[in-house]
């Protein structure tokens, strides 16, 4: 009768971990780690010189497709002018949806 007790008490390790693990994926990633992520996108393409990003999660929709995001703003520094871009980042995956150069420069 030991391994009874040996089986359910696998199957319930299981059941909670599996619950653990889903609710762990639905949890958005911390903002901090969010515009970490976007400073090394933007980097690829040239130096950043300053970032910001909204510490509350929001939600967007963009050509029909909702999504819950982070909005920040990275600014770069090109031929010697600095030059802003917003952007917003999906809060689950880190990936940014949207960017583009906002209408203010330094």
């Amino acid at each position: 009768m030991n391994w009874k007790k040996t089986l359910s008490t696998i199957g319930v390790g299981i059941a909670i971990g599996y619950l653990l693990n889903d609710q762990l994926q639905k949890m958005p990633i911390r903002p901090e780690d969010a515009l970490k992520m976007a400073k090394e996108k933007f980097r690829v393409y040239g130096s950043v010189s300053g970032s910001w990003i909204y510490m509350k999660t929001e939600p967007l929709t963009i050509h029909g497709l909702d999504y819950i995001v982070y909005r920040g703003g990275i600014t770069r520094t090109i031929n010697e002018e600095s030059i802003q871009y917003e952007f917003f980042i999906d809060a689950h995956t880190g990936t940014i949806i949207h960017a583009e150069e906002s209408n203010h420069s330094i």
